[in-house]
């Protein structure tokens, strides 16, 4: 049963969850009894503004429902869904695949327990490659398993899907934000405090140093992604090991070091914005970089192959993003320290078709924290697209 608590500033949040059943061989997810699926949910609905259009927000580990830019909606009078996915906080053994599942029910509850007839995503930083791989999968749905070969399948899925989709402070995917923030320097995973001292940015005697040259930034971007193919040769190896054993749903966890070692964040040059040299959103990148909250940090088999792997992921937010008909709304914050211009103006270049719209909110952060000014420009962008669309 829902519970309701009163806010001050006009509009109520609504905490709920959403149950359903699913076929699994295993669990992924710490607590509950498998097969059953409990979804955190938070409804933010103005007072005395009845809509029949509701924004929904998911991110594959969540924990954005207190958030700027949800409130900053909901206090302009939109009505807005904050879902939790099945892996709430952490993301070792995600599966995006089931992450889709998690949005469809979401979307579908919005309407069915609700009353909204339209619906649009709000795919915030790792929720834009997500909310365009669930619509791209809604639209014309063609993954029939995992890339390790486990359900579900998209396809019998039966996935609804939204009228529009925003990209708001998004990246292109999870796979391709890694590999592109990977160390390049460590060259065996076995070894990885031995590294490759001409690729090694926190290295002071590395001879490459900022402002790089195109020379180097090429040479270890194909460093980076040939790190990146080598742990998924590995993984596919290791989870080929286990099957042959005679124990199919068996996984190995490992970790990877050093997930923090973009050279734009250490030369503002590249990928200019305004963000603050030597910084990313989780702090000193250095830091960062062999820190326990780096992305990919802790992962599993299952998990490197659906998410984090360049060849596998299915979850890839350009290609997911051409297959979409739905209008497209891509916000860039120009002092993002994490997604990068180049990601957002990826994303729109990707959408094959002319109902699209890319703004920039100048001096906006990630998050916005601190920032009335800028959460209030995209709240005024946001507004008027929904109105040009016929969404609001």
């Amino acid at each position: 049963m829902a519970s309701q608590s009163e806010a001050p500033s006009g509009y109520e949040r609504v905490p709920y969850i959403l149950v359903f059943e699913e076929k699994a061989a295993f669990k992924d997810t710490y607590g509950g009894e498998v097969g059953r699926v409990t979804l955190k949910a938070h409804l933010l609905r103005p007072r005395g503004r009845p809509s029949k259009t509701v924004i929904i927000f998911m991110h594959p580990i969540g924990g954005g429902e207190y958030l700027p830019m949800p409130v900053a909606l909901a206090k302009a009078g939109f009505h807005v869904i904050y879902c939790n996915s099945r892996y709430p906080g952490v993301d070792y053994a995600l599966i995006m695949e089931k992450v889709a599942i998690d949005l469809g029910a979401c979307v579908r509850d919005a309407r069915e327990r609700w009353g909204y007839d339209k619906v649009v995503l709000a795919g915030w930083s790792g929720g834009g490659s997500l909310s365009a791989f669930y619509q791209a999968e809604a639209e014309s749905p063609t993954v029939r398993c995992t890339p390790a070969g486990d359900p579900p399948d998209l396809t019998s899925a039966g996935l609804v899907p939204a009228d529009g989709l925003m990209f708001l402070a998004a990246h292109v995917s999870r796979a391709r934000t890694l590999t592109e923030w990977m160390d390049a320097s460590i060259t065996d995973e076995s070894r990885p405090d031995e590294r490759d001292p001409e690729l090694d940015l926190y290295n002071p005697a590395n001879p490459n140093q900022p402002p790089y040259d195109q020379a180097f930034i090429a040479r270890y971007r194909v460093a980076q992604i040939a790190r990146n193919q080598r742990i998924t040769a590995w993984v596919k190896t290791r989870l080929g090991e286990l099957r042959t054993r005679g124990r199919p749903d068996d996984e190995y966890p490992f970790v990877v070091r050093g997930t923090m070692a973009d050279p734009r964040f250490l030369d503002p040059a590249i990928d200019p914005n305004d963000r603050r040299p030597r910084w990313c959103y989780l702090g000193d990148p250095q830091v960062v970089n062999d820190g326990p909250v780096g992305l990919a940090r802790f992962s599993t088999l299952r998990s490197w192959l659906s998410q984090w792997s360049l060849e596998t992921s299915h979850a890839d937010g350009e290609a997911c993003t051409a297959r979409i008909q739905a209008p497209v709304l891509v916000v860039s914050n120009s002092a993002d320290d994490a997604c990068t211009p180049s990601h957002a103006q990826r994303l729109f270049d990707a959408v094959s078709h002319g109902r699209k719209e890319l703004a920039v909110i100048r001096g906006a952060s990630h998050y916005y924290i601190g920032q009335p000014r800028q959460v209030e420009e995209a709240t005024r962008v946001i507004a008027r697209w929904l109105e040009a669309n016929h969404l609001s």
